[in-house]
This record gives C-alpha cells, structure tokens and sequence, in this order.
C-alpha cells in the first residue's frame, strides 16, 4: 500500500503536487471554520436557554429557588453547570459542580471567577422580592467544540508534514538511484582505458627510457584504478575492518607531496605516534582524506602550509587537516557539505558532500569545520570510533 502511494506521488507533477496540497488546506479550513461557527452558534443557544430560565423565573409567581421540584425542572436534560446564590454568595442551588467545589470556599470563589469570565452573571428576581445570582459555564458539549478545531488543525498540519517529508524523501531517493548509477556508470566507463593504460605501462617498462617516470606513471595509474573502485562501491554494502589509520593517512600524504606546488608544504605527525586502529574501508576512507587535501591544496592557491595531525582518547581518533589559505565565513561551516555547495568558479560542489556521507553513513563517524578565518585558514575535524 505504501509503495503504491509513493508510485502514485512519484508520477505526479510538481504542479499536481501543489495542487493536492491546497485542496487539502482547503478542506482543512473550511472545516475549521464550520466548526468555528457552530461553536458559536451553540455557545449563543445556550446563553440564550439560560437567559430564557432566569427571565420565566422572575415572572413565576410563587417560585422557590429551594423547592426540589423547581430544581428538578431545570436540571432536567441540562449538561450546562451552574451555580445559584444569594446576595452574600451563599450557595443555593448548583447542578454539574463537585461537592468538593462547593464546600471548599476559595475553590468556589475561582469557580465563581471562571464562570463570570465564560458568560454573564444573570440576576434572578423571583416572586415575593427575593434576588438570586445564577453564575453558569459552557457545557461538555461545547466544551468538546472548543477544542475540536485545534484537533482538526493539528491533524491538518501532521497531514501536511507527512506529505512534505513524502515528497522529499522520494525526491531524496530519486536523486540517490541517479546518482549512484552515474557513479556505477562512471566506474564501467572507466575500466577499459584504464585496462589498456596497464598493459601501456608494462609496455614502457621494457623500453630503454627513463625509468622514474614510468615509476610515477604508474602511481598516478595505481590511484586512478582506486578513484574506478571507489565509484564502483557507491551505493554498494561497505564493509568495515580493523585498519591501521597513520599508515592510511600517511599514504594520501606522501602522494599529495610529491605533487604539491613546489611552495606550499604538507606536514604530518601520524608517522611520529603510536599507531591508532579504526573499522573503516579503505578505498572510501582514502577518498576523504584525500578531498579534503585537494581542498586545502584550492584554498592555499599555491602558497602555503598544510597540518595534517592525528589524535585520540579512549574512544575517538580525530584527524584535523588545518590549512593557511583564504578561510570559510562562518555562516558557510554547515553549507560546504550540502550537495552543490562550492566556492570556487569551477567544479559542482559535490566533495566535500560525498565525504560527509561517507564518514557519517558508511563509518558512523563526524566531519566538520572546527575553525576557519578569512586570509587566515580552516581546520577541519573527522573523528571516527578508535578500536583499542
């Protein structure tokens, strides 16, 4: 039935979708102003009954307030309350009140209270000249009117909501299954140059050329059959293992050096400390370490410094990689990772997204921009679960 529903959604355009929506707005608030109006409509019966009674009160000749029968006439098929007194407040007569009211002086006085708030006091002057005070409240009936529009308008806005988070989750899923088969694509489309690339290189190592180069080749090849693999797990179950988080690091450091700009330097301690464990899958976790120093490396524009600085407690390894380059506005620490968001004057904004997806979704973990100036630099933090 569920799926059923958001195939329908699914199908439906954008302007149908709005349209539905202010139909059912359109429901709602007709309803809530009915029943507004027959509310009031209801309230203005009943002070109308109890106006009536006082009035044929005061023109029954020989009434009394105390006479049991009098006071069977008119609690007969009332749920209104009421309460009868005398000029002192002395209760006479009182229908739909607790007895705990009723003896209890300062409950009965905010009774009193509250009744002249809801409707007018009515004054009863019978037959012989003796005056009484009728205080009276709404009803159960109107009572349970008053809140029904409330009701009706919590249940509007929960029906609204859920069709909004509907909305946005197919929409979420739609873009998902594009995007993962764009990565998956990408990945297969990739696979043959890169196959005819290897048998190149293994080509070029039997010539008499310069060997270093075919060795840097070859590492540049090596990391383009790692980007192929990591779009092929896109979307795909990750599996998580125990791994050596220095030496991972340390890897992307020592190949982003070998290719930096020859002004801007990339520091790291993680060789210099004991080594720290993670579950985490590799392929993936290389993938953001290695987005974030492309990131850092942008942002110095060929001048600078990079901090990449592992540390750990009992439960967390945090690595910061702290640049000196041109800094996020703060207004931009939670922007940079939403899916489009980039700075630059080239590229989709789509790196800094994946790695958020990767450390939370995939390894349970967090990134964020810990600090950032302008001119001055950004360090941001992953922090990942330590296995001891």
């Amino acid at each position: 039935m569920k799926l059923a529903f958001l195939k329908i959604l699914q199908n439906l355009s954008f302007r149908n979708r709005i349209t539905i929506i202010i139909f059912g707005v359109l429901i709602g608030s007709s309803s809530l102003f009915f029943t507004w109006h027959m509310t009031n409509e209801l309230k203005d019966k009943e002070r109308y009954d109890v106006e009536l009674w006082a009035l044929a009160m005061k023109h029954a000749e020989g009434y009394d307030i105390n006479d049991p029968i009098s006071l069977h006439i008119i609690k007969k098929n009332n749920n209104i309350p009421f309460i009868i007194t005398d000029l002192n407040l002395k209760v006479k007569a009182s229908h739909l009140i607790e007895s705990e009211i009723i003896n209890h002086p300062d409950r009965l006085r905010e009774q009193i209270e509250e009744f002249s708030h809801e409707n007018p006091l009515q004054l009863i002057s019978v037959y012989g000249g003796a005056t009484y005070y009728l205080f009276y409240g709404e009803s159960s009936l109107l009572t349970r009117l008053f809140i029904f529009p409330y009701i009706q308008l919590f249940l509007i806005t929960i029906f609204i909501l859920l069709w909004y988070l509907t909305l946005r989750s197919t929409k979420h899923n739609e873009q998902d299954r594009v995007w993962v088969g764009l990565a998956k694509e990408t990945a297969h489309q990739l696979g043959t140059p890169t196959s005819s690339l290897l048998g190149w290189l293994e080509y070029l190592k039997s010539q008499p050329i310069d060997q270093s180069a075919v060795e840097e080749m070859g590492k540049d090849l090596t990391r383009l059959l790692k980007v192929v693999d990591r779009f092929s797990k896109i979307g795909s179950e990750t599996s998580l293992i125990p791994l050596n988080v220095n030496e991972i690091i340390g890897n992307s450091v020592l190949y982003f050096r070998t290719r930096a700009p020859k002004n801007v330097t990339i520091g790291y301690n993680g060789l210099a400390i004991a080594p720290v464990q993670a579950n985490i899958n590799e392929t993936l976790f290389e993938w953001v370490i290695e987005n974030l120093l492309k990131n850092a490396l942008d942002a110095l524009q060929g001048r600078g410094q990079i901090n990449v600085n592992i540390s750990y407690d009992n439960e967390n390894i945090h690595i910061d990689i702290k640049d000196t380059g041109k800094g996020i506005a703060q207004s931009n620490f939670k922007k940079i990772f939403e899916p489009g968001f980039t700075t630059k004057t080239r590229g989709w904004g789509l790196g800094l997204s994946l790695s958020k997806r990767i450390v939370e979704e995939y390894h349970k973990g967090k990134i964020s921009v810990t600090e950032s100036e302008i001119e001055k630099g950004t360090t941001i933090r992953v922090s990942v679960k330590r296995v001891v």
